[in-house]
C-alpha cells in the first residue's frame, strides 16, 4: 500500500541506525525521528495518547540542570592549544546523543581520534561526530543532516577524526535557535579559526553513565585531566 502522505514519523530503537535513516530519508519529503526514539521516547507518545494532549516539542534538553555561566572565550582558547574540553552546563539531553550540554569537544583539524578514544576507553578505529554551524554545513557535507545526529552525510573535507572509513559522518547541525551552550562556542571558534565545526562526543566513559551534575563533572576532570566547564 502506497501512503498518501509524503511525510514520515519514525520511531523505535531501529531509528538509531543512522546509515539506514539516510536511505529512508531519501524516500520521503519530510521525516521526523524522535530525538530519543527507543522506549524512553515512546513513553511520551503513550502519555500523549492517555491524556489526549499534544506535545509542543521545543528541544531535548530536559534533564538535570547544571547552572552557571559558560566561559566561551576560555574554552575556545584551550581548544586552540589542541586540548579537549568538557561541557557540563545547562540541562542534560533527553536521548542517546550528546548535543552540546554534556559533550566532550575537540579540534577536528587534527587527528585526535586516538586521544579521545583513549580517554573514553573505546576501540581506536572509532571516529567521532562533527557539530557544525548550520549555515556552513553544505560546504562541508552532502546529504541529509539535522540537529539530532540521526543521519549520515558524505564528507567534503579531510578531517579524519570526524569521518567514518566510508567517507561519511554523523553530522549535528547547530542551528541559530539552538538553546545549548554549543552554539556560542562554535561561533567563537569559527571567528578564530575559519572552521565552523568541532568534534563532539558524549561526556562519559565507556560503560559509565553520562556526567550528570557538578560532582560528576569534577570527578571527570580530576580523573581524566580534561577541563570541564
Amino acid at each position: 500500500i502506497v501512503p498518501e502522505s509524503r511525510n514520515l514519523v519514525f520511531m523505535g530503537g531501529v531509528a538509531l541506525n543512522c546509515v539506514a535513516n539516510e536511505k529512508v530519508a531519501n524516500e520521503w519529503d519530510d521525516i521526523w525521528i524522535m530525538p530519543n526514539p527507543g522506549d524512553a521516547g515512546s513513553s511520551l507518545g503513550c502519555a500523549v495518547r492517555v491524556y489526549g494532549r499534544k506535545i509542543n516539542w521545543v528541544h531535548p534538553f530536559l534533564g538535570t540542570n547544571i547552572k552557571g555561566s559558560y566561559p566561551v572565550k576560555r574554552a575556545s582558547d584551550l581548544l586552540l592549544k589542541n586540548e579537549l574540553i568538557g561541557i557540563a552546563n545547562g540541562r542534560a539531553e533527553f536521548g542517546p546523543r550528546a548535543l552540546g550540554n554534556r559533550s566532550l569537544l575537540g579540534d577536528p583539524r587534527y587527528d585526535i581520534k586516538d586521544t579521545v578514544n583513549n580517554i573514553k576507553q573505546r576501540q581506536k578505529f572509532r571516529p567521532f561526530a562533527p557539530a557544525i554551524l548550520e549555515e556552513y554545513a553544505k560546504e562541508y557535507f552532502r546529504g541529509p543532516m539535522n540537529r539530532y545526529m540521526q543521519f549520515v552525510a558524505k564528507a567534503k573535507h579531510d578531517y579524519k577524526s570526524v569521518t567514518h572509513v566510508d567517507g561519511t559522518a554523523r553530522v549535528q547541525l547547530v542551528e541559530k535557535d539552538n538553546v545549548s551552550v554549543l552554539r556560542p562556542i562554535l561561533e567563537e571558534w569559527y571567528e578564530k579559526t575559519g572552521v565552523p565545526m568541532l568534534l563532539n562526543t558524549s561526556l562519559n566513559i565507556k560503560g559509565e553513565p553520562m556526567v550528570n551534575d557538578k560532582k560528576d563533572a569534577k570527578n571527570f576532570m580530576e580523573k581524566y585531566n580534561v577541563r570541564v566547564f
